[in-house]
């Protein structure tokens, strides 16, 4: 709880429950120096009257001199006694040459256990930090040392593993069954990796705040220590000046070690782009809170603490949202693809080879994020060429049977926090870690669908996402064209701005296979598709701690390779739903335009049409939100009429302005609010490099700015 009254007092109260059960209240206290001593007071005496019953800490500064004999000062210590309060602490808390004052301070009203109070002295401030150790709330427990089993990846090891490979019998992985090939790969492949990688090791204690203080340094900071505790003691002009003039001196050494230290390891990184961005984001984001996952959630307003609880109800949770966003859709048996042209020509799934998954592998990140068995993108590529001769029969029988690996449709989901309140499962984004070696059958599908796609011309030109060639640049160029010949036509435009609920997680599996059907993607590539998608299954993590299993039953996989393009074949049709409107897809960003010389003629053909649209999104089990579509006209004319557009009931707001594909757009087309956006963006990457200027050299500052601030000036200038 926080409170201020202004010109008074400022206050955080904190609670917290002890062992015996018995609440504990620390409520830190700041009261302005000269306000009115009775009225802080009486605000006291309230917060007192509040917590009664309960052990409570007042801490802060107070700015009453309690060493001093002023009759007001003495009162308010009266007053704190009779109600049952006294001071912890009786030393001066704020010392210069000419005063000595106790103006912070603890009260309390512990009287049944023993507590430690006293003063650091340490020069973080003109003022000396307080404290206070309540004994009879402390428990001692004995605790065992904490052990984890970690995978080391050195190069002993993992020459040990790869010779192991080699001399590998993969006879059992040579079957018909593509789930049982893969799983005996797998466990052949696990049991050697545990053998080899895994070690029990120390729980690693938190990283070296400052790595670049030597021994020297440390012992200069102690005699800078110890020379204000001599001033403190002595408070004489000789003893400050001999303290401040050690102290500007050691600051300037420890900047420039400091400096020379990022130096050198920039220059150790050899052109690494990967170690030298290490290296400037341990300086650049060193203060950054991060943002863990809450101690406890609350499920139906009860708080649940348990981990396992925490984690099954985040996965279900996370796979649930698609199935209930699904059923709030009315139930229509139209045809779903009676706006798809049939396509003459049917996908052939042609057999890979070792050459061709090896260039796959070699092209991707060395992501050291883990899947469900614990291996990541960089182990797969260092033990990749020794298992490639059963890992391509396998994916050769994944092809030609038409079935996608069990074991590879297992995902493993990290909650991350968004914003809002902590203890909501709805303020955490699933990050979705799928097996490795899926991504790389995966990538093979996709190729072959990329060249099929290309070939018949299947995509509309209006889709510009996740398709070589097309950027986000391309899209907004499109719509501004548009905008702006409609202009020097005299005729107005408008645009409407499309939000989907959670569109990957919504899409039906029966509606997309059917699509598909009718653009080529038949046969034994259909079966692999329906493979994929069908039986699919995920947990959660959090921390340490694994959820059960909860199948997914719509939606395509979150982080896939295959996933984002069977998104947009789902959506394709889309731009056929109305003749009036022009539309530009970038995945499920969706915007529709359109022009007129008649501004209400145009509106109330853009209700109709629009109404064709939901309709549409309705039918392929998509959900709109249409309480955050919204829609923009652009014309140089100074008065528009404001005609209502709604939807269902639900008014489509006009706006004014609106951000697109990173771009804020705005109806006179002045793009001055997109200028202010950028300006902020870059005031924030210039206070980084002002943060670190100190500490890296002119390359590392020039890499930053190139990093941070150059992509805004040049992002669809």
């Amino acid at each position: 709880m926080s409170t201020t009254v202004e010109g008074v007092m400022e206050m955080i109260t904190i609670e917290v429950l002890s062992e015996k059960s018995r609440n504990i209240v620390v409520s830190c206290v700041y009261r302005t120096p000269g306000s009115n001593l009775e009225l802080f007071t009486e605000k006291l005496i309230e917060l007192i009257e509040m917590s009664k019953n309960k052990t409570l800490f007042l801490c802060g500064d107070f700015n009453i001199d309690l060493g001093t004999q002023i009759d007001l000062n003495r009162m308010f210590v009266d007053t704190m006694c009779s109600l049952g309060f006294f001071p912890l602490i009786s030393k001066p808390t704020r010392i210069t040459t000419h005063s000595a004052t106790i103006i912070d301070n603890i009260f309390t009203n512990i009287t049944d256990g023993e507590v430690l109070s006293g003063l650091f002295k340490i020069d973080i401030s003109d003022h000396l930090p307080v404290f206070a150790i309540y004994k009879n709330h402390q428990k001692i427990i004995t605790v065992p040392v904490p052990t984890k089993k970690v995978f080391n990846m050195s190069k002993k090891n993992l020459d040990k593993l790869k010779n192991d490979l080699c001399q590998q019998n993969w006879t059992n992985v040579y079957v018909d069954d593509v789930h049982r090939a893969y799983d005996e790969f797998m466990n052949i492949l696990g049991v050697l990796y545990k053998r080899h990688c895994m070690t029990t090791n120390f729980v690693k204690k938190d990283a070296v705040d400052k790595p670049w203080m030597t021994k020297g340094l440390r012992n200069a900071c102690k005699k800078k220590n110890n020379l204000y505790s001599s001033f403190l003691m002595l408070k004489t002009k000789e003893a400050e000046d001999r303290y401040k003039k050690y102290k500007n001196k050691l600051t300037w050494i420890i900047r420039k070690h400091k400096k020379e230290y990022y130096t050198d390891l920039l220059t150790k990184s050899n052109g690494d782009t990967k170690a030298i961005w290490t290296v400037i984001h341990s300086v650049s984001t060193k203060h950054t809170i991060k943002s863990g996952i809450a101690t406890h959630f609350l499920k139906e307003n009860t708080e649940i603490y348990d981990r396992n609880e925490i984690a099954n109800e985040f996965n279900h949770y996370y796979v649930n949202v698609g199935p209930r966003l699904a059923a709030q859709i009315p139930k229509d048996d139209s045809d779903v693809t009676q706006k798809i042209g049939s396509c003459p020509n049917s996908i052939f799934l042609g057999e890979t080879d070792e050459k061709e998954i090896l260039s796959i592998v070699n092209k991707m990140a060395d992501k050291k994020s883990k899947d469900w068995v614990n291996m990541d993108m960089k182990f797969v590529k260092e033990i990749m060429s020794y298992v490639i001769k059963p890992f391509t029969y396998i994916c050769n029988l994944s092809f030609s049977s038409g079935k996608f690996p069990d074991a590879m449709k297992i995902a493993k989901v990290i909650p991350i926090y968004k914003n809002g309140e902590k203890c909501m499962f709805s303020n955490y984004r699933p990050i979705s870690l799928l097996p490795q070696f899926s991504k790389i059958l995966e990538k093979l599908f996709v190729n072959r669908l990329d060249t099929f796609i290309d070939k018949n011309n299947i995509l509309s030109s209006s889709q510009y996402g996740f398709r070589a060639k097309n950027s986000t640049s391309m899209a907004l160029m499109e719509l501004i064209e548009h905008i702006t010949n409609a202009i020097d036509q005299k005729q107005y435009s408008a645009s409407i701005y499309v939000d989907l609920k959670k569109a990957f997680d919504t899409i039906d599996h029966s509606i997309l296979l059917k699509k598909l059907i009718k653009y080529g993607i038949r046969g034994p590539a259909l079966q692999w598709i329906s493979s994929y998608l069908e039986n699919r299954k995920q947990f959660v993590q959090v921390h340490d701690t694994r959820s059960e299993f909860c199948e997914i039953t719509c939606g395509v996989p979150q982080g896939s390779v295959l996933g984002p393009k069977l998104f947009i074949l789902y959506v394709n049709d889309l731009v056929k739903v109305s003749g009036f409107f022009k539309c530009i897809l970038f995945a499920d960003d969706t915007t529709f335009f359109c022009q007129g010389n008649d501004i209400k003629g145009m509106l109330k053909e853009m209700k109709i049409e629009f109404m064709q649209i939901h309709k549409w999104f309705k039918l392929n089990k998509l959900s709109l939100n249409l309480d955050k579509t919204n829609y923009m006209l652009f014309t140089r004319r100074q008065r528009i009429v404001n005609t209502p557009f709604k939807v269902d009931g639900v008014e489509i707001r006009r706006v004014s302005e609106v951000k697109f594909l990173g771009v804020i757009i705005d109806e006179k087309l002045s793009w001055k609010s997109h200028l202010n956006y950028l300006r902020t963006k870059l005031a924030k990457s210039i206070a980084v490099l002002y943060k670190v200027r100190d500490f890296l050299n002119d390359h590392a500052l020039f890499m930053l700015y190139n990093a941070l601030i150059v992509p805004h000036l040049v992002y669809c200038v």
